[in-house]
């Protein structure tokens, strides 16, 4: 299996703005995001699909978790969820908050610092 984009994030190999993550799952911003604090939640483990990872349900907790640090940290309106994986060929769920009114553009360092020191709900 040859490594894709996540995986090489996964090791360190290439950079990301992380907000969160435990031993078997990662949180970090999209570097082309549709909003402010758009995110990518991944397991570390390499999956081609949301519908592999052998505990689903661990998975999607996890995802709350760090939905839940987006509405502290930035209080939209919604979050909107994506699951698509056509894009990268590991398993990811895009967190996508919206805004009633577009927030001030931020440097994507101070997003991640804002997101992961958010308290969990």
């Amino acid at each position: 299996m040859q490594e894709d984009v996540f995986c090489k994030i996964v090791k360190g190999q290439i950079p990301a703005y992380k907000i969160w993550e435990d031993e078997n799952y990662l949180a970090f911003l999209d570097v082309n995001p549709k909003s402010q604090g758009h995110s990518l939640v991944i397991p570390k483990a390499h999956y081609r699909w949301v519908f592999e990872v052998p505990d689903f349900g661990e998975y999607f907790e996890k995802v709350k978790v760090v939905e839940q640090k987006l509405q502290k940290a930035f209080a939209p309106d919604f979050v909107e969820i994506w699951v698509l994986g056509i894009d990268v060929s590991h398993a990811h769920v895009h967190l996508i908050p919206h805004y009633q009114k577009a927030p001030a553009k931020k440097e994507l360092e101070q997003l991640a610092k804002e997101i992961k020191e958010a308290p969990i709900l």
